[in-house]
């Protein structure tokens, strides 16, 4: 006996490796669907409502909108690329029935490329393949095919996920066909919206059975609190619904129904009942979390609860106690900060918080250096203040065995900056796996290195390549960890020995020791790093020393002195700079590096002592 399907509606999830085009193309299929007023301009990628994403051009959070095609809804959930977001991804998986894995025709599958479908893979959705920029100079439809279908047998995929559907594409300018000559490209998104009709499932039609409905994403609404956002399963639910939650912990909660919403173009719309196939969101209990379960009462039946993958990376969050604390921020308590760090958990599944030895110091757990800036950023939006340690890896035991995560790292870049890459990532413990000519003078390499070897090496990778490398790495796996190797930055610090305002006159004489991270006229305390060491070691500058005045002008000293460009750090570069004994000071208005121990003599000290010790 054949199962019952709801026809009317589809599921789809949308993956792929950061600016393939994603974003772009939710808004075409918006656009060329029955779903928004004719009137209506869309925005540009109009799904990055978060004001970060938007200035990245990254999705971080995972939206789900829906679209009417041929009198089917087609629920959308727009994913991020990312591995460190790859939390959203997996939970995104278990919500839908098929995934449209979009490949940019000229660069192939990529790190996240691979990252994202084998989160699909084995979830077990119909993959469907859209090659996109089909219009881009030096696009490679036909190569690109052929390593899309390599990455899928590498995964592991199954015969039905093998026979994958191909549509080509510009989700750019709107277009779309089946044939990889772009000359065959017509203003339509009809291949793409009549492909998912034909080949992902429709969701089985159990309605009538007991409710089952799990918690995937979590939202919040001023007026009705938290929302939880998932799939049900089975059955059906009406507002004024008595229901059941099954915790995490095993217990059970009633409650009532107070609110359901339904998506439909970029709104959430109130609805008064849903049934099973329907991604909707539901309120009415405010301690919800994710991967947990809302059933019938008088049939409490859990669905198992996500496998999601552990966080690689740490950093210490600690409270702001530099001289200038709570000049720029209005959140600067403690009590402020943890509960903020909290209250991230309850929607952030890969993230975790925990209290550290330090007084109000904790220590938290994400997936990467961009998932943690990514909060960092959120936090300093918010008007709070905080100081960030060194990111360090996570280990784990596995066999008996200390391990340590490793990442996929692939790099474009020009032929004649191919030597340095491999000399410096080798340095890192990389091992390359594969190296390739793409042509016009390009080289693909791949390796494999430990995440903590990839820490801080950015700016270094950009200097190498002049600019013109492109680097994308993912977690790949853990394996043991690599003995007598201590990566760190090799250059010391210029650090400021005293309090006050910097001057044009002190710091061309700093300039000659390093690169400077300051200009004139900023406010510097004791211990705050100025700038890069061109030695090894710590430098102790004076950045705020005047020039004495004189009655008498010295012959062709009138021109007015000036002082190199300073550089300018990115919230990411400073975190990458850090040493173990220094904090990156955050605040709305300004990011400081500075030393953990702020007093010239104590610092110095200390570093006699650790010496020692080594």
């Amino acid at each position: 006996m054949s199962e019952k399907r709801r026809d009317d509606i589809r599921n789809i999830a949308i993956i792929a490796h950061v600016d393939h085009g994603k974003t772009t193309l939710v808004n075409q299929l918006l656009k060329q669907s029955d779903t928004l007023p004719e009137h209506m301009n869309l925005e540009d990628r109009a799904m990055d409502s978060n004001a970060i994403e938007r200035e990245r051009g990254i999705t971080i959070l995972s939206k789900n909108t829906a679209v009417k095609y041929k009198d089917t809804t087609i629920n959308i959930l727009d994913t991020p690329g990312h591995a460190d977001f790859g939390g959203e991804v997996e939970r995104v998986m278990h919500m839908v029935d098929g995934a449209l894995l979009l490949v940019d025709a000229y660069e192939g599958p990529m790190p996240q490329t691979r990252f994202v479908l084998k989160k699909a893979l084995e979830a077990g959705v119909k993959p469907i393949v859209v090659l996109n920029k089909i219009d881009r100079p030096g696009a490679r439809p036909k190569k690109v095919l052929d390593d899309v279908l390599e990455l899928f047998i590498e995964l592991g995929a199954n015969d039905e996920q093998l026979d994958f559907p191909v549509v080509y594409a510009s989700a750019l300018n709107g277009t779309s066909s089946y044939d990889p000559d772009p000359a065959t490209q017509k203003h339509t998104m009809d291949p793409i919206f009549d492909t998912v009709l034909k080949y992902i499932p429709a969701p089985i039609d159990n309605s009538d059975e007991p409710l089952q409905f799990q918690i995937t994403m979590l939202d919040w609404d001023d007026y009705v609190g938290r929302i939880g956002v998932g799939r049900i399963y089975r059955g059906h639910v009406k507002v004024g619904d008595n229901i059941t939650v099954m915790k995490r912990d095993g217990s059970t909660q009633n409650f009532r129904v107070t609110k359901l919403f339904g998506y439909f173009g970029l709104k959430r719309n109130e609805i008064k009942e849903a049934k099973a196939g329907d991604i909707i969101a539901i309120s009415g209990i405010n301690d919800i979390y994710v991967g947990e379960t809302i059933a019938s009462a008088d049939h409490p039946e859990a669905l198992p609860l996500l496998k999601i993958d552990p966080p690689t990376l740490q950093m210490d969050f600690v409270a702001n106690d530099s001289p200038f604390a709570g000049r720029e921020g209005d959140q600067v308590t403690p009590k402020k900060l943890e509960d903020r760090l909290i209250r991230q958990t309850r929607t952030d599944v890969s993230l975790k918080v925990e209290p550290t030895d330090q007084l109000n110091a904790w220590t938290v757990s994400g997936r990467g250096e961009l998932h943690l800036s990514i909060l960092v950023e959120e936090l300093r939006r918010e008007g709070f203040e905080l100081q960030l340690s060194r990111p360090k890896v996570i280990y784990r035991e596995i066999d008996g065995k200390k391990c340590e995560p490793f990442e996929s790292v692939q790099v474009d870049t020009p032929d004649e900056y191919v030597g340095g890459v491999i000399d410096s990532l080798s340095q890192r413990k990389g091992e390359m796996k594969n190296m390739e000519s793409t042509g016009n003078g390009q080289t693909r390499l791949e390796f494999l290195v430990p995440s903590r070897g990839l820490i801080g090496y950015n700016n270094e990778f950009m200097s190498q390549t002049g600019g013109y490398g492109i680097m994308n790495h993912s977690f790949e796996c853990y394996k043991p960890v690599v003995k007598n190797w201590n990566p760190g930055r090799r250059n010391g610090a210029l650090v400021s020995i005293n309090q006050g305002q910097s001057t044009t006159y002190s710091l061309q004489s700093v300039e000659q020791r390093g690169i400077l991270f300051i200009g004139a006229g900023v406010e510097v305390y004791e211990g705050m790093i100025v700038g890069q060491s061109s030695r090894e070691r710590d430098i102790a500058v004076n950045v705020t020393k005047g020039k004495n005045l004189t009655n008498t002008r010295a012959a062709g000293k009138d021109h007015a002195a000036a002082i190199k460009t300073p550089k300018t750090l990115t919230l990411e570069e400073a975190i990458e700079f850090l040493n173990d004994d220094e904090y990156c000071e955050v605040t709305p208005k300004s990011i400081r590096l500075r030393k953990k121990i702020l007093n010239t003599s104590e610092r110095q000290k200390a570093d006699k002592k650790r010496n020692r010790t080594k």
